[in-house]
């Protein structure tokens, strides 16, 4: 007897109601977690306000300390390192170990660190803080390993520099100043050393006192009492005997090494004599001086500030002095530090000075001591990044390696900079890395003065290639004109590149949105300009304006058009709703230059559109752009609409308010008059409504999932809405809300499809052609629909659910659809960012009262759940979560695209997640990226040589003939979901949820709610390991990915907090796994996501320390020698535990670092080679030992051999006499 399955009979049961089955080919996804790893690779720009500055004259490495914590190291062009402190204590100073490869940096939080720049990503060997006294001053001499350091109480705390361990041996200020003196001398301030004497150390303290103090005996030998101001700085002469002091009050003054009861001499180098009986001019303080000797010539005299202050408007400058010559360098900002650059470290020699490097607050300036006047080094670093404030960035990697000698080349067009210094940059240690990236890479920049930068990001450098101006084709503004709108108006909000076709999008923040070409040649041309108003208002419900005559209706499935009657452009008219209405609609922001401009080479301007001002308010800021070069089209949004533009006929193809774009289908309830402008208060109490008295809400889409039909959202209003609707859909003409548009309505319609009859109540009627007589009709039966809705709220709120209509589902578009597993409405109900309470009639409604236009992309894809063949398209997503589908239709390429329409029309799809659309990209059925469609650029004399032949023309023509027949083929008769299978996904990202959409059925495949606490800053589809996935960054700082299709988590990286919205607004992905964004006004940070890349980012950085020989010091004469030289004493006998014992506990802690650590990890993979080199040579050296073994043995026998003869010799021949022989 057969044995009873009982698992076959569930089976059995329910295989009915079984789930969607798979796709016919799983899709084999590759990435997994160990392909990731976020990692900072590289900083570049101009270190942040900086606070200090070092340089080493050996290694000739620059290090500058800013008020965040950080440290960046300079050095050739291409050399540059950035460090940071564990936390955000500013850098007060920067000590070079000379040739030693180690930095001391001394912090605001009274801490001081050792930095190992033996290894390639540097790291703190010992730290030191403080826990009584404020560290003021620290001074390190040449090739010692004391480091002396000056407190706010007055006192000198010595510490090993090597082990980081205070010694016992302290100068107290009491024991430094006279007994007689009973004020305290106030903070040390200076520090240094006689050049000659390494015994002897010259104390500055604030109030003007100065000692020198004797190491070896502990006391006090001299003190010089400044009368002047405070004291700010101290400079040696270089053979000891003099040393010169800054003031306070301008002034300077030089003292005898041996002749402490008055100064030398005393001067204001910028004050005028002071006259008998007047006192003299003042003058600023003088911050910093230094005294350079020179062997050919009077020394040099260096110091910062110190002019009158009767001269007003001067500039911070730097003052030179040698002999009687006097040099004023002006500079463009306030003087932070500048040291003199010489070629010897040792403070006993003549300095010879060549170069003065001076730190700004915004720049780095390097002056040319050895060319007459003085002229400045031209900084190859990228510094000039923040020139103007950075708005906006974009990453290209793996980008065509072509673009960059082609910016290159017109960028070494450009005009340079002309008065620089013709000698080399004199920073010039370290080396380059042993590695570099194996594709190009390409940032732009925006900038707040409407300038682009196109940067060379190859590797871990950046470069500047070309530099373009978008404010030369506009007027300039007069300076009496008032900035009420803008404070920058040319600054730059939004960048759009296509890499293959070279073509430039740029919108900047005063509604202008700029098209450019790129071309080698010099061009004279006229701007082609296009005005376009985008607002979307309901007119007044009361009076309405029924005396205008009604234009011509289009018919019921008209589409928008790029030409009139009889396929050629003609422009559009602007259809008033009422007599002000002209007067509603004013002129943009920025007005173009008129006649022929020049246009250089590189990139050309081919169209500006512009949006203009409606009712004197400026045009909402744009907030997305996209382009595609082979269709020949550009579409950017706002919080007001979308407008899509034909870049090759310059004409505004479409021109919408975002609700129209719903059609019949919009799920929002508009709470107010869908009007752009701000409120203005009302002229009385009459004229306040309803909607001015409703707040303006966050645009935001709905909280809990509805009924989804393709993603399509159907929302009920009660029976009074369906009415209205009724009303609308039988005369199926648009709704009374109406956008106001520079184009015309074609008079074609779509092309009818049959097969698309069931979208025709989802579909959208567009233009602004609409009759006046039926408008005004509209209006009053929606009027009195809100009067009825507004007294029946009661009512509404206590009926059951049950009562409210239902959703048709009877249509294709509208049957609802959920995610097996994953579309559940009480998981997307625990949101509580989103929730809100709703009566039952309203249910499935939002009061909103704006939504823009996010997120824009051009392809190729299904518009449509019944397309068997996919079309070019548009899909569009909202800041309320929806996306929508815009079908393109094309003429063929050549003169027919130049010459007929292009007709735009809706499909009726509508997506919906939570949060606003950041990202849409496509995947085909594999699970790879779909392109977005391009065309190749040509060069303009090349193109013209082909034209001939028409080679060039008739592929490009065949290509496109190719690409309509692929996806244009013949379609099954009787097209069904079950005959029709997916070919593509498209993923949607919000700020909430990310979902991959099947098509062209619009199934959901997958479904990730990506947080509940956040919310998504940027999202993107990137290529990484051969494959792609969905990189996210979030506002709390997490950076996240995700595999596709499935969704399937990753990465979650808890990297940055998003300190403040020029984070979120600056970050961006790009392929290979590279992200960047603005971590400073002046600095981008250069991050990376792959693993494969953090394993080789050893190899790519640069090496900051190189072996060099130190210079040998200063001779002296062996006489000279004799009589003057001071006795050599070793420190170790004057600070070493043993002389001076143990230094307090209580005083500073000692902490140990993590340096060692890192360099012997980062030293690993080469000692490992080492030591296989030397297994390998003890190998080679045991054959050869064996074979001295063998030579050995060899020389033993034949040496026991002869001795055997020679005694058989000796036996034969020992008992004969010699005359036996």
């Amino acid at each position: 007897m057969k044995k009873f399955n009982f698992k076959k009979v569930l089976d059995g049961l329910t295989s009915s109601s079984a789930p969607p089955a798979k796709p016919e080919t799983e899709i084999t996804e590759t990435l997994g977690s160990e392909h990731f790893q976020v990692s900072k690779t590289v900083r570049h720009g101009f270190p942040y306000q900086p606070t200090a500055m070092a340089y080493d004259p050996v290694q000739h490495i620059l290090a500058i300390g800013c008020k965040s914590g950080s440290i960046r190291l300079f050095g050739r062009p291409g050399v540059d390192c950035h460090v940071m402190h564990d936390n955000d204590a500013a850098v007060l100073q920067l000590i070079f170990l000379v040739n030693e490869g180690a930095l001391v940096s001394v912090c605001s939080d009274d801490s001081l660190h050792l930095w190992n720049l033996r290894q390639k990503r540097p790291a703190i060997l010992h730290s030191l803080k403080y826990n009584r006294e404020r560290i003021t001053y620290c001074h390190l001499p040449f090739q010692s390993k004391w480091l002396y350091i000056g407190t706010e109480r007055g006192n000198v705390h010595i510490a090993n520099i090597e082990s980081f361990v205070l010694s016992g041996y302290v100068i107290n200020w009491n024991k430094a100043i006279e007994l007689s003196q009973r004020t305290h001398p106030g903070p040390v301030v200076s520090l240094s050393d006689n050049p000659t004497d390494s015994t002897k150390l010259l104390i500055g303290f604030e109030t003007g006192m100065i000692v020198q103090w004797d190491l070896k005996t502990k006391t006090a030998e001299c003190r010089y009492a400044c009368e002047q101001q405070t004291l700010h700085s101290l400079a040696w002469h270089h053979e000891g005997k003099q040393f010169m002091c800054s003031h306070s009050d301008g002034s300077l003054s030089v003292w005898n090494y041996r002749s402490p009861s008055k100064p030398a001499q005393v001067f204001q180098p910028h004050g005028h004599p002071a006259q008998k009986g007047s006192k003299p001019e003042a003058c600023r303080p003088i911050m910093k001086v230094a005294w350079p000797t020179s062997r050919t010539g009077d020394p040099f005299i260096v110091f910062s500030d110190g002019l009158p202050y009767e001269r007003s408007g001067r500039r911070p400058c730097i003052t030179v002095m040698q002999g009687k010559s006097v040099t004023v360098l002006e500079m463009e900002y306030p003087v932070v530090n500048f040291l003199p650059v010489s070629s010897t470290p040792w403070p006993n020699d003549f300095q010879d000075p060549y170069a003065i490097i001076v730190l700004l607050e915004n720049d780095l300036v390097v002056i040319d001591l050895t060319t007459p006047g003085y002229p400045c080094f031209q900084n190859p670093y990228p510094m000039d990044l923040h020139e103007s404030p950075v708005t906006c960035c974009t990453y290209y990697a793996d980008c065509p390696p072509e673009m960059i000698p082609a910016f290159y080349t017109v960028g070494s067009r450009q005009q340079k900079k002309t008065g620089f210094s013709d000698k080399n940059w004199p920073v010039k240690g370290g080396e380059w890395g042993t590695s570099t990236c194996s594709y190009p890479e390409i940032i732009i920049t925006g900038h707040a003065d409407g300038s682009l930068k196109f940067w060379d990001a190859s590797a871990v450098t950046l470069q500047l290639l070309y530099k373009l101006r978008t404010s030369k084709i506009f007027e300039k503004q007069p300076l009496n004109q008032s900035t009420e709108y803008e404070e920058d108006p040319f600054a730059i909000v939004k960048i759009a590149m296509c890499c293959e076709s070279r073509i430039l999008c740029v919108a900047g923040t005063s509604g202008h949105v700029i098209v450019y070409r790129y071309n080698k040649v010099e061009t004279t041309v006229d701007v082609p300009t296009l005005e376009i108003a985008l607002v979307y208002e309901v007119d007044d419900l009361d009076s309405p304006d029924t005396d205008q005559i009604p234009p011509p209706m289009p018919p019921p499935s008209s589409s928008v058009g790029s030409a009139g009657s009889g396929g050629m452009p003609s422009p559009s008219p602007h259809h008033s709703t009422s007599s002000e209405g002209a007067e509603k609609v004013g002129s943009p922001l920025l007005k173009v230059k008129s006649g022929p401009q020049k246009m250089v080479p590189g990139y050309q301007v081919d169209l500006c559109a512009q949006l203009v001002t409606v009712e004197g308010e400026p045009p909402s800021q744009i907030l997305c752009l996209a382009i595609n070069s082979l269709y020949g089209l550009m579409a950017f949004g706002n919080m007001q609409g979308l407008a899509i533009v034909d870049i090759i006929q310059k004409t505004t193809l479409l021109n919408l308010g975002t609700p129209d774009l719903y059609g019949s289908a919009d799920p929002y309830t508009r709470t107010q008059p869908r009007s752009p402008q701000r409120k203005k208060p009302p002229a009385g109490l009459g004229d306040l409504g309803e909607a001015q008295a409703v707040e303006q809400e966050r645009c935001r889409s709905p909280t809990t999932e509805r009924d989804e039909s393709n993603g399509v959202c159907l929302s009920p209003t009660g029976t009074t809405r369906k009415k209205l609707a009724d009303i609308k859909r039988n005369r199926n003409q648009p709704r009374p809300r109406m956008s106001k548009a520079h184009s015309t309505a074609s008079m074609e319609g779509n092309g009818g499809d049959d097969s698309d009859d069931m979208n025709n109540s989802l579909s959208m009627s567009w233009g602004s052609s609409v009759s006046r007589l039926f408008r005004t009709e509209l209006i009053k039966a929606e009027a009195k629909f809100r009067r009825q809705r507004s007294s029946s709220t009661s009512s509404v709120g206590s009926q059951s659910p049950k009562a409210a209509p239902k959703c048709a589902g009877t249509d294709s578009h509208v049957a609802s659809h959920k995610c097996p597993g994953r579309d559940s409405p009480k998981a997307d109900s625990k949101d509580g960012s989103f929730s809100r309470s709703r009566s039952s009639s309203m249910s499935s409604l939002e009061n909103v009262s704006a939504e823009g236009i996010n997120c824009l992309s051009f392809t190729e894809s299904y518009t449509r759940k019944t397309d068997p063949v996919t079309s070019p398209c548009l899909w569009v997503g909202t800041t309320l979560g929806s996306v929508l589908v815009i079908v393109l239709n094309l003429p063929p390429q050549g003169d027919q695209r130049l010459t007929q329409p292009v007709i735009v029309s809706p499909s009726g799809t509508i997506l919906r997640l939570k949060g606003a659309i950041l990202a849409m990209s496509f995947l085909d059925c594999n699970g790879m990226t779909i392109p977005p469609l391009f065309a190749k650029w040509e060069d303009p004399k090349k193109k013209e040589e082909n034209r001939e032949a028409k080679d060039g023309q008739s592929m490009q023509r065949r290509g496109w003939q190719q690409l309509q027949h692929l996806h244009r083929q013949k379609a099954p008769s009787s097209p069904t979901t079950e005959t029709i299978s997916d070919r593509q996904f498209v993923v949607i990202c919000s700020e909430k949820q990310a979902k991959v959409i099947s098509l062209p059925s619009q199934t959901c495949a997958y479904k990730l709610n990506i947080t509940e606490t956040s919310f998504v800053c940027k999202a993107d589809v990137v290529s990484i390991a051969n494959s792609v996935c969905l990189a996210c960054f979030l506002a709390n700082g997490h950076i996240m990915t995700f595999s596709l299709p499935s969704l399937r988590p990753l990465l979650d990286s808890d990297f940055l907090p998003l300190a403040d919205m020029r984070i979120a607004q600056t970050f961006s992905f790009s392929n290979c796994g590279q992200a960047l964004y603005l971590c400073t006004p002046s600095e981008i940070q250069r991050i990376t996501l792959a693993a494969d890349t953090c394993e080789s980012l050893q190899e790519m950085l640069c090496e900051l320390f190189l072996p060099v020989d130190t210079p040998e010091g200063p001779k002296q004469s062996f006489f000279k020698g004799l009589f003057s030289s001071p006795s050599i004493v070793d420190k170790e006998e004057l600070f070493g535990e043993a002389a001076s014992g143990k230094a307090s506990r209580s005083v500073a802690k000692h902490i140990p670092g993590t340096g060692g650590i890192e360099g012997v990890k980062a030293e690993a993979g080469s000692a490992m080679a080492e030591v296989q080199k030397a297994r390998m040579a003890l190998v080679e050296r045991g054959e050869k030992l064996s074979e001295l073994e063998e030579r050995t043995e060899a020389l033993k026998v034949g040496s026991e051999m002869y001795a055997s003869s020679a005694h058989q010799v000796m036996e034969k021949y020992k008992n004969k006499k010699w005359y036996q022989l």
